[in-house]
């Protein structure tokens, strides 16, 4: 599969998903008109890719410094899809980035390490970020 970047916008996240690589990253702030138009096809080809990933160590780094409630909905969608290929046997470690005073992404982080049990969180609080 070849692997997808889209370029971040003032209102979308930066995409570079290196199927390639098993490392896929998110970085910016989401916020697009529809949020469930922009994700469509990343998560169309993310569930495509993991459906070929059998024992494989998977890195996910995540560094939104902001997004709204219909991006939460759809990242959701996102997170399950690893959980899910975790729970069939990949490593997916899930690197999420915030700056230390961001309660909000801090606690969202927290509810995905909750949410999602098969993934490997690592918190990263970063100053000034």
């Amino acid at each position: 599969m070849d692997d997808l970047y889209i370029a971040a916008t003032p209102t979308s996240p930066e995409v570079d998903f290196r199927f390639s690589q098993n490392v896929l990253s998110l970085k910016g702030e989401s916020y697009p008109e529809n949020a469930a138009a922009f994700y469509s096809e990343v998560i169309t080809q993310v569930r495509s890719w993991l459906a070929s990933c059998q024992g494989q160590h998977i890195v996910v780094n995540v560094a939104l410094a902001y997004f709204n409630s219909s991006s939460t909905k759809v990242l959701f969608n996102l997170f399950d899809a690893f959980n899910q290929a975790a729970m069939m046997g990949n490593q997916v470690t899930l690197n999420w980035y915030h700056d230390e005073e961001d309660d909000t992404i801090l606690e969202f982080g927290q509810e995905l390490h909750d949410d999602f049990g098969a993934l490997d969180f690592h918190d990263h609080a970063l100053s000034g970020a």
